[in-house]
């Protein structure tokens, strides 16, 4: 019995190539869960514009032409329990994690927040009793 050689290469040559594709689809369905539960979609993520970052990032807040003209603009901080003017403790000022503080104060003097306390330094000539006020919420 001989071996038919020509034979055999040809039905090899015309054979297809047969790609299972179960697996691929299980390997990315794992890498694509294990991507969701790893990831992180807090709201709590801080970005920043790159106009604060060029301003030296003092803390004040952005207050812009849709905010409006009030005379005082609330600012809430989480767990706030400190409020310093010009040096002077004003946490008799904070209602509900928030304080109101006066427009001339963000924009002519210095808002520094931190976790759970704000100091503030006046413009010249300001009083401390008016730069910040309990807001009514």
């Amino acid at each position: 019995m001989a071996i038919d050689v020509k034979r055999h290469k040809k039905k090899v040559l015309d054979q297809k190539p047969n790609i299972n594709l179960v697996p691929f689809i299980d390997i990315l369905f794992t890498i694509m869960i294990f991507l969701v539960v790893t990831s992180n979609f807090s709201a709590t993520d801080v970005q920043t514009d790159d106009a604060s970052v060029e301003d030296g990032a003092t803390g004040k807040p952005n207050v812009t032409d849709v905010s409006g003209d009030q005379e005082y603009y609330i600012m809430p901080v989480a767990n706030l329990h400190k409020v310093t003017v010009n040096g002077q403790d004003r946490s008799d000022a904070i209602s509900g994690d928030a304080v109101g503080v006066q427009a001339r104060v963000i924009d002519q003097g210095q808002v520094s927040i931190r976790p759970g306390e704000i100091v503030i330094t006046t413009p010249p000539g300001m009083p401390i009793d008016q730069a910040v006020q309990r807001p009514e919420l």
